[in-house]
């Protein structure tokens, strides 16, 4: 039996082009617990190349939004003692492309929350590929309420 991601099990129907298991054209990240941190592996495809084997940053940024967006949710979820994710969207996030991140092999996303409230957490986040870190991200990330555009989308 595999496990399921997060945004399988708390979002199936989700058409988020970063984390959506139901946008066929999307990233499709899968993010899952391990201890205090929220783990990804992604493969990324010729469309997703700046250039010839190396991610565009705009990609790069993306699986880092979703992926820390997730953690956070999850976080408030146990901190708040509820049995499913708030929705949460991004209030802001900063990402820094450290090197060109390569292509020909796994990419590897780790984020952990280091601040939070009962409705916000704040995520720090890394991504790298190829033995090395290629990008760090810190962003908040808030959960809404009812009347938000985004308050029904992993439904």
């Amino acid at each position: 039996m595999t496990e399921k991601s997060l945004q399988e099990t708390f979002a199936p129907q989700s058409i988020c082009f970063g984390c959506g298991p139901a946008n066929q054209q999307g990233l499709r990240i899968h993010s899952f617990e391990r201890g205090d941190e929220v783990v990804c592996e992604w493969r990324a495809k010729e469309h997703h190349h700046a250039f010839p084997g190396m991610l565009a940053g705009g990609i790069a940024g993306t699986l880092l939004d979703c992926h820390s967006n997730w953690t956070a949710a999850v976080h408030l979820m146990k901190a708040n003692g509820l049995a499913r994710p708030p929705t949460t969207v991004t209030a802001e996030y900063e990402v820094k492309l450290r090197r060109p991140i390569p292509t020909d092999g796994p990419i590897s996303l780790r984020a952990k929350v280091v601040e939070s409230t009962a409705d916000r957490a704040t995520v720090e986040a890394s991504l790298e590929a190829g033995g090395k870190l290629c990008a760090t991200c810190r962003g908040t990330f808030v959960a809404v309420t009812p009347g938000h555009p985004a308050y029904h989308r992993w439904e």
